[in-house]
């Protein structure tokens, strides 16, 4: 059933807080965070502490002549010093990918490549000597075009290219009555978490290692530095600290190498905090991305083909660069029926630095091209906007251009129509506060009569958990004792709610109020990682499913005494009855003295690599989002106010509905920064100004007033729960309904995010 939900979220009246599935339950850790006694890898200390820094290459590409690290192994207070001839295993890792040094040995191909790493009793020591290793350097001229990368020298053994698909479907030969074409620029953007990157390393016994990190896929993560190491995985355990935030993975496990080959080393637990200079080059960033699109359509609108190339910039080494591809190809037309689509993707290498898994990574640099090109086509035809868009909308049983079929809900037509309807936010008020809501804000904007407002829509989708045959699966315990349940299970609460939400999960099942989630380490069974909504799917399957176990177990020796199934006993508000209301007691009557567990897994159906032409069942679902715009463009000066995101969303389910209010509002925010602030410089493979002061992001007074005007809750039946991820749609989606607000504003055609000032300016 399709219905609108109510997403108001707290309670007021002083009554207990609901508990379950589709109440508001408060997340457990909100007031340690808020105390600031919720304990991150920054916190944490150890007996003999030592302080790790690491020595970066100055340059984006040069070949290594000599390494000296002499004068930092002589400075009073420095413990060890490691270079590449230290690492015993593995010389390079990477998580699609070993390409990746995890010291580089001969050649540098990034801008703040690792080269060294030293251990000290104090940080400033630390640092002192990793500046003083001495490294010689034959500066080679950088690879920083992606578009020259095909032409140019190899820069890694494994070539420039990393990956290309050639989708090809329908009549390649189909021409339009009408067509558009349309060159876009997707620019650098940064996960700039709230936190820094930081770890803690303790040597065991045994010789391997404990890593203390903010992991968001831990086993991975442990694999990885273990190859590394020379060791078995099971010497090696990752701890997982609270994460200070996740807008991608988290690259705090790179830090794990050297130090836990410095806390082998030394014997000494040894600890890193990076600045936020080095946080900015230590992490990968969004894929820069160059798009040149054509689209065909027929005098009504009716689109009949697409035809795309796509490139994206991978930077100097692999990573996640061609999960990212995949989906920007096979969604490079949009929530959109097209008949026909001729598309190349390429993703290659250059001397940038890497790109990697940032939230909608691939599909919402797809979608800012892809929504131009419908606001050109519009245009041209005469037809509104949002009733061209209308026209075209994807439905459940149409095709993706990947020949797969859309068996999930989409609802699209009726996203569109939602925000389409919902009624518009008023103009500015006269009066001096009014200065505050233009452009630019107190003495920041020009005259008033310079404002143009503009109203601009986009539709977007993506895709959920894995793809491309990824063996998605998670593991999860349920423990009961007395009247307190526990929840084992790897899945990293990265600010998603996880943790929140396996509590409801238990709470409803069980009719369990009090109850834990257990830390996090890769002694547990894997949970994977925790992007594309993937823990609220196969980590809260695991959990339900876990939970279900527990309740056969509790209810079959009261359904046997009275002689029934355990299906014609119910579990609510902590008391179990039969149908007939023969059987009536509590639950924690029933488990008095008993412990109770279980261990289950959840793994949704497989999917299939993207054959030569693109073709393959490739996802496991999709989420949809409808997003309107209304901007203030001071066409004078440029500046571009976000009045307000009105937006509709595909949910399938709300479990949480004051977190999926959060998770949306923070997603339409990091959208609105992609779309107008958010931009990494980078200079000739150098990164300029790595700090917050000149990577601009978004503030509470940039963030415009959301308004969620509708959330369709039709359940994926695949799914547990029937729920759909939430938090990356509105990123998806918001920057390129911004876009087309300011062409609506300012008659510019818009065509580069972020949205520099020039392009704002009306006739500039």
């Amino acid at each position: 059933m399709t219905e609108t939900v109510d997403t108001s979220g707290i309670r007021l009246d002083g009554e207990p807080e609901p508990h379950g599935l589709g109440a508001s339950v408060q997340a457990a850790d909100v007031y340690a965070k808020a105390a600031g006694t919720y304990p991150y890898a920054a916190d944490l200390w150890a007996e003999g502490l030592l302080w790790a820094a690491v020595h970066r290459a100055p340059h984006p590409h040069a070949r290594i002549v000599s390494i000296d690290t002499e004068q930092a192994a002589a400075m009073p207070g420095v413990r060890a010093v490691i270079t590449h001839a230290d690492v015993p295993g593995d010389a390079a890792h990477g998580r699609r990918v070993a390409d990746q040094p995890a010291f580089a040995r001969d050649v540098v191909r990034y801008y703040g490549e690792p080269i060294a790493a030293v251990a000290a009793d104090h940080p400033d020591t630390a640092r002192l000597a990793a500046a003083a290793i001495d490294v010689e350097y034959e500066v080679l001229e950088p690879v920083t075009d992606p578009e020259k990368s095909f032409e140019s020298e190899p820069l890694h053994p494994d070539g420039n290219l990393l990956r290309h698909i050639p989708l090809r479907y329908g009549d390649h030969d189909v021409v339009g009555d009408v067509v558009v074409e349309g060159l876009y620029r997707i620019g650098r953007q940064d996960p700039a978490p709230v936190g820094a990157e930081a770890a803690l390393a303790v040597p065991r016994p045994d010789g391997g290692v404990e890593i203390y990190t903010a992991s968001t896929d831990p086993h991975t993560d442990r694999d990885l530095a273990a190859a590394c190491f020379g060791l078995p995985p099971e010497q090696v355990k990752i701890v997982v600290t609270g994460v200070p935030g996740a807008l991608g993975d988290r690259d705090d496990a790179s830090l794990g190498v050297p130090l836990g080959l410095l806390a082998m080393r030394t014997g000494c637990p040894v600890k890193i905090a990076v600045t936020r200079e080095e946080s900015f080059l230590g992490h990968p960033h969004r894929h820069p991305t160059l798009l040149r699109y054509r689209h065909h359509a027929d005098s009504e609108g009716k689109l009949l083909k697409v035809e795309a190339q796509i490139l994206l910039d991978g930077g100097a080494y692999a990573d996640t660069s061609s999960d990212a591809l995949a989906a920007a190809v096979s969604f490079a037309a949009g929530p959109y029926v097209v008949p026909h689509a001729v598309i190349d993707g390429w993703v290659v290498r250059t001397n940038n630095p890497p790109s990697g898994h940032v939230r909608g990574e691939g599909a919402m640099q797809v979608c800012a091209a892809y929504e131009g090109q419908m606001d050109k086509l519009a245009e041209r035809l005469g037809i509104e906007p949002a009733e061209l868009r209308m026209r075209n909308v994807l439905a459940t049983g149409d095709l993706l251009p990947t020949g797969q079929t859309v068996t999930c809900p989409a609802p699209v037509a009726e996203l569109l129509t939602a925000v389409r309807e919902a009624p518009l936010p008023a103009l500015p008020k006269e009066g001096p506060e009014s200065e505050w809501l233009l452009p630019g804000g107190p003495e920041g904007a020009g005259e008033p009569s310079a404002v143009r407002r503009g109203i601009g829509y986009a539709l977007g989708m993506v895709h959920m958990l894995g793809a491309e045959g990824t063996d998605e699966v998670s593991t999860a315990t349920v423990k009961v004792s007395g009247s307190v349940a526990t929840v084992m299970c790897a899945a990293v609460e990265a600010g998603q709610g996880f943790a929140t939400l396996a509590r409801q999960i238990v709470q409803e099942t069980l009719g369990i109020d009090e109850v834990h989630v257990a830390s996090i380490d890769t002694d547990q069974p894997p949970a994977g990682a925790g992007a594309r909504g993937r823990h609220t799917w196969v980590s809260g399957g695991a959990v339900e499913r876990a939970a279900k176990m527990v309740r056969t177990q509790l209810l079959q020796p009261l359904a046997a005494k009275f002689g029934m199934s355990t299906e014609l006993l119910s579990i609510a508000d902590g008391k179990i009855t039969s149908y007939d209301g023969v059987l009536s007691t509590t639950v924690a009557e029933a488990l008095e003295g008993k412990e109770l567990w279980a261990t289950a897994q959840c793994r949704p159906h497989p999917t299939e690599p993207l054959d030569e032409t693109g073709q393959g069942d490739a996802f496991v679902g999709l989420a949809f989002a409808a997003v309107r715009a209304v901007v203030d463009v001071d066409i004078e000066l440029g500046s571009v106010r976000v009045v307000e995101v009105a937006l509709a969303q595909d949910v399938g389910r709300v479990l949480n509905p004051r977190q999926l209010r959060a998770r949306i509002e923070a997603g339409v925010t990091q959208g609105v920064g992609t779309a107008l602030t958010e931009h990494l410089r980078v200079a000739k493979g150098v990164v300029r100004h790595p700090d917050l002061t000149a990577y601009a992001l978004p503030t509470a007074l940039d963030a415009p007033d959301v308004k969620i005007v509708k959330l369709i809750e039709e359940r994926d039946v695949v799914a547990p729960f029937g729920a759909k991820a939430a938090s990356t749609v509105p990123v998806v989606v918001s920057p390129a309904a911004v876009a087309a607000a300011v062409r609506s504003a300012t008659g510019r055609p818009v065509n580069r995010l972020p949205i520099r000032p020039q392009a704002a300016v009306s006739g500039g």
